[in-house]
């Protein structure tokens, strides 16, 4: 019984900081380093409760990880993406393995395809002017809150 509560615990915990990460690039188009700092922070916690082994898992998980980074850098060098949001993507990739991250990347961007109409539809509205700034961070936070359910039920089974 013990041992089922602390992976549920850091899946309410990492849900919280997607949530507060969510709101706060809605409210101030920045996610905080802190946040994503703490969502990476706690993957390694997760991969204890979990049981990934030493290796090959963690390797894997590290090189999904900076993987991400990587490819998520070069559209933050392009201005297509805030640096917040590529840290969180990257914080994301240590949780998730192969697969589910994928999934998390195709809902992401249907997500951030959702926020961007919406917000043209909302600025055409208010015939407001100026550069759009998206809060990717939305999609992003989205995406990882749905990707987490399967480690829910899963735990639950």
């Amino acid at each position: 019984m013990g041992e089922s509560v602390l992976p549920l615990a850091l899946l309410a915990v990492l849900a919280l900081l997607l949530l507060a990460a969510g709101v706060e690039d809605a409210r101030q188009r920045t996610i905080a380093n802190g946040l994503n700092a703490a969502i990476a922070l706690l993957a390694p916690a997760w991969w204890w409760a979990t049981g990934y082994a030493l290796w090959p898992d963690v390797p894997l998980q590290l090189l999904l990880a900076a993987a991400a980074l990587a490819a998520f850098a070069g559209l933050f060098a392009a201005g297509a993406m805030g640096g917040g949001d590529v840290k969180l993507i990257a914080a994301l990739a240590l949780w998730l393995p192969f697969a589910p991250f994928l999934r998390l990347l195709m809902v992401m961007s249907l997500a951030g395809g959702a926020v961007t109409l919406i917000m043209m539809v909302e600025r055409r509205l208010h015939r407001k002017s100026g550069a759009l700034e998206i809060p990717y961070g939305v999609a992003i936070a989205f995406a990882g809150l749905l990707a987490l359910r399967e480690p829910i039920f899963n735990q639950l089974a």
